[in-house]
């Protein structure tokens, strides 16, 4: 089946090029003057009525408040929760029958997004293994970037059999063999590839196929002077939140 996920990935709409976005896996809300893609959550949003619609999907660690949807046995509880992310935890993905039945939890959301209409999808926490890096529980984490990749590589395949594009979401450290020959993804979503100076990594990979968001200002500013002009680049708050909310904050090169 892979020769078929392969030209329906060549059919599958790829995002405009340096088009306006906005970014709202939070609340949904109507999109700014000017937007013309934006991303989602799968079971929260809906495409608008205009523009390309990314479905975001937390498809390698738990949802914070969806921890139940995913076997139990699959959840590394004992690794406590993500150091960076608050109540989300990792997905063990050690062995191939583990990827294959976390793929099977995940298929029933890449339908939704698929059924509701949407472009693409965008699958969250592809570095996963490296949330650990630096504490004391690093080498308790029982897999590494080959397990993900394996893993990444059937996701890609089963949001590709449904006719969706496919985006990298984060983890600029892989190659263009590995992203694009092995799993198959069709452009990249980074989030503050200017602060860290990743911005190139990722254009090296799918050119200006890239979007990226930034959290903070000065990592906005740098991206944008960096390749403003070439990629899609969006400013906003760490808990992407609906307009009239505190903190809310939107802003595009």
């Amino acid at each position: 089946m892979l020769w078929l996920a392969a030209v329906l990935a060549i059919a599958a709409a790829l995002p405009p090029v340096n088009a306006r976005f906005d970014y709202q896996i939070g609340d949904p809300y109507p999109p700014p003057r000017g937007v013309q893609v934006v991303s989602r959550d799968w079971s929260e949003g809906r495409p608008p009525a205009r523009g390309y619609a990314i479905c975001y999907v937390n498809a390698f660690q738990t949802q914070n408040d969806r921890r139940g949807a995913w076997p139990r046995d699959l959840v590394l509880e004992e690794l406590g929760d993500d150091p960076q992310w608050g109540g989300e935890y990792l997905v063990d993905l050690s062995t191939p029958a583990k990827r294959r039945r976390a793929a099977a939890t995940v298929q029933p959301m890449i339908e939704a997004c698929a059924e509701k209409g949407f472009d693409a999808v965008e699958y969250d926490n592809l570095d996963s293994w490296t949330r650990f890096d630096g504490t004391p529980l690093a080498r308790d984490v029982p897999f590494g970037e080959a397990a993900a990749i394996a893993y990444a590589e059937q996701l890609a395949d089963r949001g590709h059999a449904l006719g969706l594009a496919v985006a990298q979401k984060n983890t600029p450290q892989l190659t263009r063999r590995q992203a694009r020959g092995r799993i198959g993804f069709d452009f990249a979503i980074a989030e503050e590839c200017g602060r860290y100076r990743e911005c190139g990594a990722y254009r090296r990979l799918y050119g200006d196929r890239v979007i990226d968001v930034e959290y903070g200002r000065r990592g906005f500013d740098a991206a944008c002077r960096a390749a403003g002009r070439r990629i899609s680049i969006v400013l906003r708050n760490r808990g992407v939140t609906a307009p009239g909310t505190r903190g809310y904050r939107y802003d595009a090169c």
